[in-house]
C-alpha cells in the first residue's frame, strides 16, 4: 500500500542531545553558507553557493550536500513526517514538520538551517524491527524513508511495534556486521531480553574482571542498593572499593536513583551506577558534583565490551556472538 505522508529520517549528530526536542526544530549544518533562504530555489543556485563556500571540496561532494540542503528547503513540506534517532537516549523520536525554513544568526552555532517540528512521539529503539533501525540509521543526513514508513507512522498514531528478539545467534552475528549503531542496538536487546536482572548483576561483574578488578555480585536481597562490589587487591582489603549499582533497564534514570546508591557509599569509596538506558540531565549534573561517582550508560556500557571482548568468557560471548571487525582496534 502507497505512504501518501512523507516520512524523512533526519540525523544531527553535532547537536544530538535534548535541544532539538526542547526546541522542537530538527536542523542541518553547513554554516559556512550562511542564510540558504537567501539562495534561488533550484538545485543548480545550491551548487554554486555550495561551491563557492567549500572550494576545496571533492567534486563528487557538491552536488550530494548541495542537494540536502536544498531538500530540507524546497522538498520537505510543512505536515511532513520527520523521523529523528536520538543517540544520547536511544529513542526514535517522531513529528511532523510545522514551519518553513529559518535561520539562525547566532554566533558559533554549527546548525543553523532549522525547520520547526511537532514532536508528537518518542519511542525505544528496542521496540522497532532490526530492518527500521537499518532505514533509519542511515549514514545520510537527510533521507527519505521508504521500506518501513508505515512502522514509523503506526508508532506516532500510537500503536504498539513489536520487535521480536533475535533468539539465533548466527542471525544476530550477521547483522551484528552491518553496521556499529545496530550492533549497539543488538548488544542492549540481547542484555535485556537473555538475562534475568540477576544474571545481568554477573555479567556486569565479568566485565569488571576483564578490566582487571576482583568483583563479586552481592546477594540479591537486601542488598541496600549495591549488586557488584570490586577492588583491585585479591582480598579487598585495599581502596578504592567500588560499589556498583545494576539497572536492567531501558528508561532513563534521574537524580534520585543515583542518591540511592551515593547513600550506600562510606567514605573513601567510589561509585558506580550503570543502566543500559539513559541518565536525566539533572542526573548528569549531580554526577559532576561527587568525585566519587560514575555513571555508565547503555553506550558508554557498548563501548566498555568492545574494548574488552577478547576476555569475555565463552558463555558472554555465546550471549554477544560479535564479529572481531568489531572488537579489534577498539
Amino acid at each position: 500500500m502507497a505512504i501518501e505522508t512523507p516520512v524523512w529520517g533526519i540525523h544531527m549528530t553535532e547537536i544530538d542531545g535534548e535541544a532539538p526536542l526542547a526546541e522542537s526544530f530538527v536542523a542541518i549544518g553547513w554554516h559556512e553558507m550562511g542564510d540558504v533562504g537567501q539562495i534561488k530555489a533550484n538545485r543548480e543556485a545550491f551548487k554554486k553557493a555550495y561551491a563557492a563556500s567549500y572550494p576545496n571540496a571533492k567534486p563528487g561532494a557538491v552536488p550530494v550536500s548541495a542537494g540536502t540542503i536544498y531538500k530540507f528547503l524546497h522538498e520537505v513540506k510543512i505536515g511532513d513526517v520527520v523521523v529523528y534517532p536520538s543517540r544520547h537516549d536511544r529513542m526514535i523520536n517522531i513529528g511532523r514538520i510545522t514551519g518553513d525554513y529559518y535561520y539562525v544568526s547566532t554566533p558559533g552555532e554549527i546548525y543553523p538551517q532549522r525547520r520547526s517540528v511537532d514532536w508528537l512521539t518518542h519511542v525505544s529503539r528496542e521496540k522497532f524491527p532490526q530492518s527500521a533501525l537499518h532505514e533509519a540509521g542511515s549514514a545520510i543526513t537527510l533521507f527519505r524513508i521508504t521500506t518501513h514508513a508505515d512502522i514509523f507512522l503506526a508508532a506516532m498514531a500510537g500503536d504498539e511495534v513489536i520487535s521480536s528478539p533475535d533468539s539465533d545467534d548466527a542471525t544476530a552475528a550477521a547483522i551484528a556486521e552491518q553496521f556499529e549503531e545496530s550492533t549497539e542496538d543488538f548488544i542492549i536487546k540481547r542484555l535485556k531480553e537473555a538475562q534475568t536482572a540477576y544474571e545481568f548483576e554477573h555479567f556486569v561483574a565479568h566485565l569488571l574482571q576483564c578490566m582487571g578488578y576482583y568483583a563479586r555480585v552481592t546477594k540479591s536481597s537486601g542488598d541496600g542498593g549495591v549488586d557488584v562490589i570490586a577492588h583491585r587487591d585479591e582480598l579487598g582489603f585495599e581502596p578504592p572499593i567500588i560499589k556498583v549499582q545494576c539497572k536492567q533497564t531501558l528508561g532513563t534514570s534521574g537524580r534520585p536513583d543515583i542518591q540511592k546508591l551515593i547513600g550506600a557509599i562510606e567514605p573513601g569509596e567510589m561509585g558506580l551506577f550503570i543502566t543500559l538506558g539513559s541518565y536525566s540531565p539533572d542526573a548528569r549534573v549531580y554526577e559532576q558534583s561527587k568525585a566519587s561517582l560514575r555513571l555508565i550508560d547503555g553506550r558508554a556500557l557498548v563501548e566498555l565490551i568492545y574494548a574488552h571482548y577478547e576476555k569475555f568468557a565463552p558463555r558472554y560471548r555465546a550471549l554477544l556472538p560479535l564479529k572481531r571487525a568489531y572488537t579489534a582496534g577498539i
